[in-house]
């Protein structure tokens, strides 16, 4: 009996190339010209490595572009509001030299560090509590099914109107706000966190149940990989809510913060100021939303080639 005979085994055969050379599977695919004109393993890496720069270049031009609209915007503001001498719409170069002297060069950056601070713990929380509750529900999906209903009637309920309750309660100061931020933003999570999970594939489940895995390594094994595309969704959603939140709580009932100092510019007719302000948030908003995508790349990169070779096949 030869090799071919056995059952499931395969054959590989050579196939003569258009000049006369016989291709081989060890042997790297050299449709590409570049790559075809390298005769040595040197130069097919060069060549590569060429492609590869060619690709990431192109990558930076298109995020470039990307910033086309925003470019106008901020050039048509500045022109536009040059000779203005409305007092609510002052020039942007106004506005900008006084964001560097309160907010670089002056104290107002406390309060910047006093909104992050209540942000960090609260998203904090919010983040791990969700995926925590979610991966319970699922796991215990009984109870899951008992509370469901309860779940969403609380969710469907705006946070902001539970701040008057939450302000009879725990008063003004740090407590309230992460309070807040953290019955805002936990909810995208938990939900997207017990979908993900529900959403495993049983065959998955079944296959690790065969190979005798304990329930908590199949939850970190198979279920959390198979449902992070979804958490990772749901903990964007929660950060983008707890930002929101965070200025919320300090517009409401605070002393202290980017909310309040934007109020607190507003009541005080000091316009320039309060614009400061609010550039200032738009800023930490984004530079939040850019590193987490940065880490979602990072912890979604066997997902995100897996879909890149599904999209080139």
């Amino acid at each position: 009996m030869t090799m071919a005979d056995l059952p499931g085994a395969t054959t590989t055969t050579t196939e003569p190339s258009a000049d006369g050379r016989t291709a081989s599977p060890d042997v790297p695919s050299v449709a590409d010209a570049s790559v075809a004109a390298a005769t040595t393993p040197s130069q097919q890496f060069s060549a590569r490595s060429g492609r590869r720069a060619v690709s990431s270049l192109r990558r930076t031009v298109t995020s470039v572009w990307r910033l086309w609209f925003f470019a106008v915007i901020l050039v048509c503001w500045w022109f536009l509001s040059a000779d203005s001498t409305n007092t609510f719409f002052p020039p942007l170069k106004n506005i900008l030299t006084q964001l560097w002297d309160l907010w670089v060069l002056g104290d107002a950056r406390s309060q910047l560090w006093s909104s992050l601070e209540h942000f960090a713990v609260g998203y904090v929380i919010a983040g791990v509590g969700g995926v925590l509750i979610g991966a319970l529900l699922w796991k215990f999906h009984r109870v899951g099914d008992a509370v469901s209903p309860v779940l969403y009637f609380i969710y469907v309920i705006p946070t902001a109107a539970l701040l008057p309750a939450i302000m009879a309660i725990m008063g003004i100061g740090a407590s309230m706000q992460i309070t807040i931020i953290v019955l805002a933003a936990i909810w995208p999570t938990l939900l997207n966190t017990l979908d993900g999970m529900r959403g495993t594939d049983p065959i998955k489940i079944d296959t690790a149940r065969a190979m005798h895995l304990s329930s908590t390594r199949t939850v970190w094994t198979v279920v959390l990989p198979g449902a992070m595309p979804q958490i990772m969704a749901g903990l964007r959603h929660s950060l983008q809510i707890g930002v929101i939140m965070m200025v919320v709580s300090e517009l409401v009932a605070s002393e202290s913060g980017i909310g309040f100092f934007i109020l607190e510019a507003q009541q005080r007719f000091a316009i320039t100021d309060m614009w400061t302000g609010i550039i200032v948030l738009a800023l930490i908003g984004s530079l939040l939303t850019f590193l987490f995508i940065l880490i979602e790349r990072v912890v979604l990169a066997w997902y995100l080639g897996a879909r890149a070779v599904e999209q080139k096949g």
